[in-house]
């Protein structure tokens, strides 16, 4: 099966947000560090946390399944094996970006279909 490659990029901290609503002093999300790399098939990777996971999995899903945000909304991303998603902490959101990887030796992808699923032309079923 396809994998993804779950890299954290940026964390923020809506300052003006978290004096105005949060009951104590918070600073930037503590579950990740810049630059944590997670390797991921359907399941969650070990150590990621259950909120992000949630918000994030639509995405990952989707690049799990041959599916590319440069079809749904052209001119958006460069690459469109990758998308730029967050959690949706409003205080303090992780931005996280998402890739496919390799399938490893021998292994093939599925075939890439074009939006409302149909195979592109000169595909098959059997890749």
């Amino acid at each position: 099966m396809a994998k993804v490659r779950i890299t954290v990029v940026k964390k923020t901290l809506n300052k003006d947000l978290a004096r105005k609503y949060c009951a104590r002093k918070v600073g930037p999300c503590e579950c990740f560090k810049v630059g944590d790399e997670f390797i991921a098939g359907l399941e969650k990777p070990k150590g990621f946390c259950d909120w992000a996971w949630n918000d994030i999995s639509r995405s990952q899903v989707a690049l799990l399944t041959g599916g590319s945000f440069s079809n749904l909304f052209p001119g958006w991303m460069k690459d469109g094996k990758t998308i730029i998603t967050c959690c949706t902490d409003g205080i303090r959101p992780v931005i996280f970006k998402i890739e496919t990887i390799a399938d490893g030796p021998g292994r093939k992808r599925p075939p890439r279909r074009r939006p409302g699923g149909r195979l592109k032309p000169g595909k098959d079923a059997s890749g």
